[in-house]
């Protein structure tokens, strides 16, 4: 019986033994987890903490600096399209901000673009006008980069002068509609166009389709009147200064240096020496809006499928 009772008792402590060490395992385990856990945290919150930082040491800020007076800079960089970086709900708001900063002594716009849609081009371009009358004594100047074309050049067109380097191309005056015709290819491949509208030209440049006189001769039309409204423009804002040559409008583009002489610039210089030698301010301040790496990420998905929905039934009318 005694010896029944040691046996008892020692698997009895075995099992308890078992147990604790199972619990030491499952506490470790849990403490790693929640280790992983923590460091994943962390490291999400490095990560967040660091773009910010970035976010704010890419886009200098009138709080940031102890300069008196500094100039402006707003950028007109890439493709100008609804939604993209340069668009009038971007590029309007950092205006208004620039011409209303008191420390503001004047404002480059910096262009580089091929240009885009005429209706966001005309918007801002408009704004400018206005901005200018209301700020009588806060100049405006543009600096032309590598590329200032068609939409580019409408923009800065309403700046008091324009500036670019020798080697600048600038210019393309000039409206185009993209398409295309597969009508001969879908004959020899035996394929026909089956889309069916109501109204008689709602496919009027339908790719799969014959182009029709009617047709063209409506888009010929609407892209003269497009043109003719970038020539009144460009006129107001550059005036006498334009000589009396119709290749200005004919959509060609030209190097700074000819530019020049056509009176399509004023003369050469960066945003470095328009700030220094002409504002007298040579610290300049950012005032272009910049998407955060979110904004970026949520704004993709959103405008890539406004962009195909446009492009699918309407073609887009383009300054470039």
């Amino acid at each position: 019986m005694e010896n029944n009772k040691m046996q008892t008792e020692s698997l009895q402590a075995i099992q308890s033994l078992k147990e604790v060490a199972l619990a030491g395992i499952k506490e470790q385990r849990a403490s790693r987890r929640w280790k992983i856990f923590f460091i994943l945290i962390f490291a999400l919150m490095s990560f967040l903490f660091m773009m910010t930082i970035k976010t704010i040491s890419t886009v200098k800020d009138s709080r940031f600096t102890m300069a008196d007076q500094y100039t402006a800079l707003i950028e007109i960089k890439g493709i100008i399209m609804p939604d993209a970086d340069v668009s009038a709900k971007n590029i309007i708001p950092a205006l208004q901000e620039a011409f209303a900063d008191k420390k503001v002594k004047g404002i480059i716009l910096q262009c580089n673009t091929p240009g885009g849609s005429p209706v966001q081009s005309s918007l801002i371009y408009d704004e400018i006008m206005r901005l200018r009358r209301l700020y009588k004594d806060k100049p405006i100047y543009a600096v032309a980069e590598d590329l200032c074309a068609s939409g580019g050049y409408f923009i800065v067109s309403a700046t008091e002068k324009i500036y670019a380097n020798p080697s600048t191309l600038i210019g393309s005056i000039g409206v185009r509609m993209q398409s295309f015709g597969l009508v001969e290819v879908m004959k020899k491949i035996g394929i026909e166009s089956r889309e069916m509208t109501a109204g008689k030209y709602k496919a009027l440049i339908d790719p799969f389709k014959p182009r029709t006189p009617e047709a063209e001769s409506h888009i010929r039309k609407m892209l003269k009147t497009t043109h003719e409204h970038f020539i009144t423009a460009v006129k107001k804002g550059r005036g006498d200064r334009l000589k009396d040559n119709e290749d200005i409008f004919s959509g060609l583009f030209w190097t700074g240096k000819d530019a020049k002489e056509l009176g399509i610039i004023d003369d050469f210089g960066s945003i470095e020496s328009v700030a220094r030698d002409i504002f007298k301010a040579k610290t300049i301040i950012n005032f272009t809006p910049k998407k955060t790496l979110l904004d970026k990420l949520s704004n993709r998905v959103g405008v890539s499928i406004s962009n195909y929905l446009l492009q699918s039934d309407l073609p887009q009318t383009v300054l470039y």
